[in-house]
């Protein structure tokens, strides 16, 4: 199982598309076999759902995601765990543990606008 999350700066970003990078975890039988860290590869309507379905990702992780991009995610058989917030670490710890649980989005549309990555197409609806 391959895990990304949405991070900012060792923390779990709010907004899922705007933070400046990804969190990758490749996961066997419970174990982190694979830790690496990619950058944002821009913010444009449905660009980072189609990045993480081609680097293989299962699951997403984040605080906040607009219902589009959720949509987007789910059209790519990719699960989404939102209502997360805390160091990196930690949630990686719940993750191993299996005590990592979701909420409701930290961000509505819009609420992401002037933070991290702008995003390229003009629309605030993720």
């Amino acid at each position: 199982m391959k895990v990304a999350i949405a991070t900012d700066y060792g923390s779990v970003s709010a907004h899922f598309g705007r933070c400046p990078s990804y969190t990758l975890l490749d996961i066997e039988e419970g174990i982190i076999v694979n830790r690496t860290e990619v950058a944002n590869p821009g913010h444009a309507t449905g660009a980072i759902p189609q990045f993480m379905n081609e680097k293989g990702v299962n699951v997403m992780i984040a605080g906040g995601m607009g219902w589009r991009a959720q949509e987007f995610f789910k059209q790519y058989g990719i699960d989404v765990i939102l209502g997360i917030t805390g160091n990196i670490d930690d949630i990686i710890g719940k993750i191993k543990n299996g005590t990592l649980e979701g909420g409701e989005s930290l961000c509505s549309p819009g609420g992401g606008k002037g933070y991290g990555i702008p995003k390229e197409d003009g629309h605030s609806h993720e």
